[in-house]
């Protein structure tokens, strides 16, 4: 069983899908335990590949939702619990725990919660981590800052916790999409450049920066144009912002799409990534793939760089004509090479296959200890 939010895309749930796709099924079947309001729009995917959909939606009602939790661990008889929501995590492996389940994993995608450092939120941080440290019998990071965040500043003492890099599927990004037809599709000219970024639209990615940016560069260069692709809470006040500043026609707005690497390979020119922080960021790989440079937050780990050369990390605190001055000198240097040019040495830092050997093996951990009448194992 994976527990996360919901399977809308995002870089987890995009990986997640990924390694459904690749996992081999006579030995492994994959639930999703989703605790969204939504079961998102991969749900179906998700079931076409055999998958199952399980729904436990998060109330005010702990009491509730633990007893559907719980209900749910009983009837999957799973021999594996794989939590996907951060410090939420600890709560989740203790009910695993008490029902039996001897794979516990907490797997950190972030570096941060995303909340106010509030006594009460202080304290719930601080009870989920011991439960973590108490309950998890394996624990995955992102990246070594997210394995801090929710493993401690001494994980690499323990022999439970490590770092498991994403990998990609990289055949999407073998294909040449006619750019033509792409940005039709869009709204966008064919004799423009254009600016890309994925991300929802939340306070961590710092939309209202991107606006900032977009502004600067939009004084000296109206031949640039600007994609914003995911959706979110601050998408209304975004919007809202573009119109006042003017700017609607060089701003595209097209919501959650699955088609990532198809917008990145034909539509855009340059990748944009100003986040406040990041646990690694799926979708800077993504572009990379594409051959895109890309100009991110010095938040970012530098563990995301797989291409060299392809990223260039700038402080926040450097200002927004800093970073408009960087945008037009990517979009000058021009795009890279995708990576049907690239070595098979760096093609081999993007595979999904390495990063699914390694959890097939932890998973494989559970063989010693299979009730005798499992014949799958289920996760």
């Amino acid at each position: 069983m994976h527990v996360l939010g919901s399977m809308n895309p995002g870089g987890v749930e995009t990986w997640l899908l990924h390694a459904l796709e690749h996992i081999d099924r006579d030995r492994f079947q994959f639930d999703f335990c989703l605790c969204g309001e939504q079961a998102g729009l991969y749900a179906a995917e998700v079931e076409s590949l055999g998958g199952k959909i399980l729904r436990c939606p998060r109330s005010q009602n702990l009491w509730s939702f633990q007893r559907h939790f719980r209900e749910l661990l009983r009837e999957g008889m799973y021999d594996v619990v794989h939590s996907h929501v951060h410090f939420f995590s600890g709560a989740l492996l203790r009910w695993a725990k008490a029902a039996g389940i001897p794979i516990r994993i907490a797997h950190s995608h972030n570096t941060h919660d995303g909340r106010s450092d509030s006594l009460t939120r202080l304290c719930y941080r601080k009870l989920m981590k011991r439960w973590i440290s108490r309950y998890s019998t394996h624990g995955l990071a992102a990246s070594e800052p997210a394995a801090t965040e929710l493993f401690g500043e001494n994980w690499r003492a323990d022999s439970r916790f490590q770092v498991l890099h994403y990998g990609l599927d990289l055949q999407p990004f073998q294909k040449s999409p006619d750019r033509v037809a792409v940005r039709a599709e869009l709204g966008i000219p064919s004799d423009v450049q254009v600016v890309g970024h994925v991300g929802r639209f939340d306070e961590q990615k710092n939309h209202r920066f991107l606006l900032e940016i977009a502004g600067s560069v939009l004084k000296s260069r109206r031949d640039v144009h600007f994609l914003l692709i995911g959706d979110g809470p601050l998408r209304p006040e975004i919007e809202r912002r573009v119109r006042q500043m003017g700017i609607s026609r060089e701003m595209h707005f097209v919501g959650v799409r699955t088609d990532v690497p198809r917008l990145m390979l034909a539509a855009m020119d340059l990748f944009l990534f100003p986040s406040f922080y990041e646990g690694l960021g799926i979708c800077l790989l993504e572009a990379q793939a594409a051959g895109l440079r890309c100009l991110v937050s010095d938040a970012v780990p530098r563990e995301v760089v797989r291409v060299p050369g392809s990223v260039r990390f700038l402080a926040l605190s450097s200002g927004k004509d800093l970073w408009s001055t960087n945008v037009t000198h990517g979009l000058d240097a021009g795009r890279l090479g995708s990576v049907r040019v690239l070595s098979a040495e760096i093609q081999k830092k993007f595979s999904m296959q390495q990063s699914l050997r390694n959890l097939m093996v932890l998973y494989s951990t559970v063989q010693s200890s299979l009730r005798p009448v499992t014949v799958e194992q289920h996760v």
